[in-house]
């Protein structure tokens, strides 16, 4: 298709439009606060659906923010005079990011979708993406061309949310798409290297990174880590890749080209060699499921040598509703009858032949760790609970609890001090008025959200967690009250300490 061009795009090279284009739409209110305000929580939620007819009608105005929506937005030609007064026309004509169109040239478009996007540290940021493909999987997208790069879906923001956040000197992202990713590497990175197959992809995180101000990346083209130097090393890896399992690679931007869940596998076993100690690589993924096979242990054999893991499933769909979800993204649902049957028969010939019974998605961490070379921890989990995000400082401290765990044997974790964890209560569960609970239950209101059922001495210990006494004092004392033998509940205990540590209930208070 003509119209999918490299040509076709803006000029990244531009950064003088590219400044004067930000300082317009700034200016004229265009970010995600004023868009909330402009068009009312229904319509703009309606726009995160593909749905624009509710911000159509809220936008029959004449003032310079309806224009913006109504131009980047929601890709209606907008009378030259209105555009005129809130952007310099001829430059951003020159350079590539609008169109004159009509008979007479009266009337301007634009030539990509730019969406505001809120930073986490409320930056005013600005998505570039493909005409009509600022959301993925509402509107059939993948009809139209394989090259099409998408904007911000529920996967980019969910990386984007549990990725450890701290100071590092360099960051890669893989697969960059319309450079979501890169951005937010951007704000505690030094030096950024984003990667795609899709040379337009890389043109677009250009755009993406010099209209929201941030620091030019280095772009490279290639597949996962071939452009990647071989005596290059990183300490964030993060990406959103094309991890969907289908039978070919009919569109760029979701199907990996590999065999089953090939990719993701290559993926994780590749970054460990990539990873600088102590650096973080973070992916989405879908793994498949297969008859016979223990799932976890199918990661488990996933994760390289030298590395921690933190892998937490989040969904798992069968093998149906999973051709379903992807054939209807690709918008196959309403083109003709026949050939979306036929690709959904080679969707499931490829499970069945694969013996895969369903497929999971969710987040793999990898945490790069010189004692995990000899003693790894690989925690394998189901957690399809609701979450609080962003969860970045929460994996942060998960690996924190590894190396502090690690380091402790039983007698250190009872000579050692705890306490309860912020934001964490307690509930009794039990038939209405018995006189003793039948459990207890301790339950975080952040990060994970976990709830732990613990026995009497479990509770009480958690309940007088506060850093003042050992651990080992603790349970002496709760030996009296239990009248129980000290030594075998010293014996008994450490084990419910260490995972109520695991799981962030406690944390060491010394």
């Amino acid at each position: 298709m003509s119209d999918f061009r490299l040509s076709s795009l803006p000029s990244a090279d531009r950064s003088d439009v590219a400044v004067r284009l930000r300082e317009a739409l700034l200016g004229a209110d265009f970010t995600a606060d004023g868009l909330l305000e402009l068009l009312g929580a229904s319509a703009y939620a309606a726009l995160a659906r593909s749905e624009v007819v509710p911000a159509l009608r809220a936008t029959r105005g004449d003032t310079a923010l309806e224009a913006l929506v109504r131009l980047f937005l929601l890709q209606q030609a907008v009378d030259r005079a209105r555009v005129e007064a809130v952007l310099p026309v001829d430059a951003c004509v020159e350079s590539g990011w609008l169109v004159r169109v009509g008979e007479k040239g009266d009337e301007i478009a634009a030539a990509v979708d730019v969406r505001p996007y809120g930073g986490p540290g409320g930056e005013d940021w600005f998505i570039v993406s493909d005409l009509g493909c600022a959301v993925g999987g509402a509107g059939g997208i993948g009809s139209r061309d394989e090259g099409v790069v998408l904007g911000v879906g529920g996967a980019s923001t969910t990386l984007a949310g549990i990725t450890v956040r701290t100071p590092v000197g360099s960051a890669l992202d893989l697969g960059t798409g319309s450079g979501i990713q890169a951005l937010h590497a951007a704000q505690h990175a030094t030096r950024v290297t984003a990667t795609d197959l899709n040379p337009r992809a890389l043109h677009i995180t250009a755009l993406t990174l010099a209209l929201s101000g941030a620091p030019a990346a280095d772009l490279r083209q290639g597949s996962l880590f071939e452009p990647v130097r071989a005596d290059e090393t990183y300490d964030l890896i993060v990406s959103n890749p094309p991890f969907v399992i289908s039978p070919g690679a009919r569109l760029t931007y979701r199907d990996g080209g590999m065999g089953g869940d090939e990719l993701c596998q290559t993926l994780v076993q590749q970054a460990g060699a990539r990873l600088n100690e102590g650096g973080f690589a973070q992916f989405l993924a879908n793994w498949q499921h297969v008859e016979g096979e223990d799932w976890q242990e199918r990661l488990r054999s996933w994760v390289p040598r030298g590395c921690d893991a933190w892998i937490v499933q989040r969904e798992v769909q069968d093998v149906t509703q999973y051709a379903e979800l992807w054939l209807r993204d690709a918008g196959d649902h309403r083109g003709d009858v026949a050939e979306y049957q036929a690709r959904y028969d080679a969707w499931l010939d490829e499970f069945e032949a694969r013996k895969v019974k369903g497929v999971g998605f969710g987040w793999i961490t990898l945490r790069k760790s010189a004692a995990a070379d000899s003693e790894p921890s690989v925690v394998v989990e189901e957690w399809p609970h609701p979450v609080e995000q962003p969860l970045g400082e929460a994996v942060r401290q998960h690996f924190a609890r590894v190396d502090y765990l690690r380091a402790n044997d039983d007698a250190a974790l009872l000579a050692a001090h705890f306490r309860l964890t912020a934001e964490v209560v307690q509930e009794q569960v039990g038939l209405p008025g018995a006189e003793d609970p039948e459990h207890v239950v301790l339950r975080q209101n952040r990060g994970m959200r976990r709830a732990a059922k613990v026995d009497t001495v479990g509770a009480g210990f958690a309940g007088v967690c506060d850093g003042t006494l050992s651990a080992g004092r603790i349970l002496d004392a709760i030996a009296q009250l239990v009248n129980e033998d000290p030594v075998a509940l010293r014996d008994r205990t450490p084990g419910q300490i260490r995972l109520l540590v695991e799981q962030g209930f406690l944390e060491p208070a010394r």
